[in-house]
């Protein structure tokens, strides 16, 4: 079984929701990734994003260059909330959003990759192993990064949090 990155951006009633009620947010989510899968929305107005099986990597290289958000894990868990996956969901404020996102801009993608090798990854056992062992090149985590990045800057100019989880 696969572990997937998942995202969802809420606004800021919305997120305040999710922190008192968190089995009522599991089903707004829910019903927010239908919707988004039914009729999917321009990438600028996503509400819901998926780094795939780069999620790890994406932790890994990330930390690798000092990042001062943990974009992957977020600041904490939402209290009291049941796993979404492998964990409870974690979150990231409206503000820890905006810094993120004022960050990722400052941080091209070549900067996240460079100087990494597959081989680095494969050591640390960065999930999935197969892949880094195989020598498969970066480009794919470096091209999830972007998309991220983008992500949090629409989260960012919405002034909206996010929630964060591995399916």
């Amino acid at each position: 079984m696969s572990m997937i990155g998942e995202y969802v951006r809420l606004a800021p009633a919305e997120f305040e929701r999710a922190l008192r009620e968190p089995e009522r947010a599991r089903a707004c989510v829910d019903a927010l990734v239908d919707r988004e899968l039914d009729v999917p929305p321009p990438p600028s107005r996503a509400r819901c994003h998926s780094t795939g099986k780069a999620w790890h990597a994406l932790s890994f290289l990330l930390d690798r260059i000092g990042f001062p958000v943990d974009v992957v894990h977020g600041d904490g868990e939402v209290p009291g909330a049941a796993d979404w996956g492998y964990a409870p969901p974690r979150h990231l404020a409206p503000d820890r959003v905006a810094a993120a996102a004022e960050a990722m801009a400052g941080t091209p993608h070549t900067a996240l990759v460079g100087g990494a090798t597959p081989q680095d990854l494969a050591a640390a056992h960065v999930y999935p192993v197969v892949v880094w062992e195989r020598g498969e090149p970066l480009e794919w985590v470096a091209a999830a990064y972007r998309d991220l990045a983008r992500f949090f800057g629409a989260a960012a100019r919405d002034g909206h949090a996010v929630l964060m989880w591995i399916s």
